[in-house]
């Protein structure tokens, strides 16, 4: 079976992440994700996720499938939320659930993310496994000028 880790963005050599966001297969799903991304843009990326890490002690982390890097993910406040976000390689979509309950169960552990939002662009119509893990629609919320959908899981019991 695969052995899934998480690792700092910062280990991952800033070319297979300009590699990774410049797929055209991600753009469908990634309102947000716009212009060229080349090393320095990477570099730029990755800099300001390690400034999340530094401001909240907690961000997206690379992900990594038997140590290959398949993507990156995890929690990046927003407001007073915790929101989880993927974004992997076509070829790692198969992982995307598995990667989820991963980050999930480390959400449950970790006292200051009572909640996970999810903010799907309207583009992700299969939402079936959402739903099934307890989350719930809360309502449309716009970002950068960009549409999504907002679903909320709790991580702790009440």
């Amino acid at each position: 079976m695969t052995k899934i880790t998480f690792a700092r963005l910062s280990t991952i050599a800033v070319e297979d992440i300009a590699v990774h966001m410049a797929d055209p297969a991600l753009v469908p799903h990634m309102p947000l994700l716009n212009g060229t991304w080349d090393k320095q843009r990477s570099a730029d990326f990755v800099a300001m996720k390690e400034a999340r890490w530094a401001q909240d002690g907690l961000g997206h982390w690379a992900i990594l499938a038997d140590c290959a890097y398949v993507g990156w993910g995890g929690f990046q406040r927003e407001g007073h939320d915790w929101d989880f976000g993927l974004v992997l390689k076509p070829s790692a979509f198969g992982l995307g659930m598995r990667i989820t309950a991963q980050a999930l169960e480390f959400a449950r552990c970790d006292m200051r993310i009572p909640s996970v939002t999810f903010l799907l662009p309207p583009t992700r119509t299969k939402l079936g496994a959402l739903t099934r893990m307890g989350a719930e629609f809360e309502g449309e919320v716009t970002l950068d000028g960009a549409l999504f959908r907002k679903y909320r899981l709790p991580t702790s019991t009440p």
